[in-house]
């Protein structure tokens, strides 16, 4: 007997990244109810006031500011370069890393401490083998 593949939609690119059906994608963090802190990936103690069992899901804000950004040049193959990495802090606490887009990539172009939104799209038409396209998220300069 063999399995049927079959394409059940778009898959999430990190476990903190959640696509509720019919709703907006958004990320995920991890709130200490004890300091405030906040951090991607579940985990039982908090990394900054060592408090057990204080960590609750929340939803991360869309809007940050540009905190660091590298201009990559050389990449794995199949990987479009150049292309701007980025860590971006989010309004309301969480650090995030991932790609600016929507910018050249020239370092006058890029400024330290600009808006950013955080944006949903297809992770560069890439599948598994079930037929499953991934969705990723991006940075954008706001509008």
């Amino acid at each position: 007997m063999s399995e049927e593949n079959t394409a059940q939609g778009p898959l999430p690119v990190v476990p903190f990244l959640k696509l509720p059906e019919g709703a907006d994608p958004y990320i995920e963090g991890q709130k200490c109810g004890a300091c405030g802190s906040i951090f991607l990936g579940e985990r039982p103690v908090c990394s900054k006031c060592g408090e057990r069992g204080q960590l609750a899901a929340t939803k991360l804000a869309n809007q940050g500011k540009l905190y660091v950004y590298s201009i990559v040049h050389r990449s794995f193959p199949g990987i479009e370069v150049p292309y701007i990495s980025a860590i971006v802090d989010l309004d309301g606490g969480g650090t995030l890393k991932g790609n600016l887009i929507g910018v050249d990539p020239d370092p006058e172009k890029i400024q330290f401490g600009m808006p950013v939104e955080v944006v949903y799209k297809d992770a560069l038409g890439r599948k598994d083998r079930d037929g499953n396209s991934y969705i990723s998220y991006f940075f954008q300069p706001a509008a």
